[in-house]
């Protein structure tokens, strides 16, 4: 093997694990909307809202009150 291949190989594992650990959400609130999110979102009962990583890598909170269901894909 040749140099390069042994960090490619280990680069195409890891990518493979971190795919296979998230669980996609679609977040449907009480208006009719739908949010995806990149893994099922945290909830805070302290301020009463859910914390999210949208498809875009952006971090996004609903308040509990706004959400209808939340479904893993």
């Amino acid at each position: 093997m040749t140099q390069r291949t042994i960090p490619a190989l280990l680069l195409t594992l890891g990518l493979v694990a971190l795919a296979g650990c998230a669980s996609p959400t679609v977040i449907t609130l009480n208006d009719g909307r739908e949010i995806q999110a990149v893994d099922e979102p945290s909830f805070d009962e302290d301020s009463g809202f859910y914390e999210f990583e949208q498809l875009d890598g952006k971090r996004a909170k609903i308040n509990k009150d706004q959400v209808r269901t939340v479904k893993e894909l």
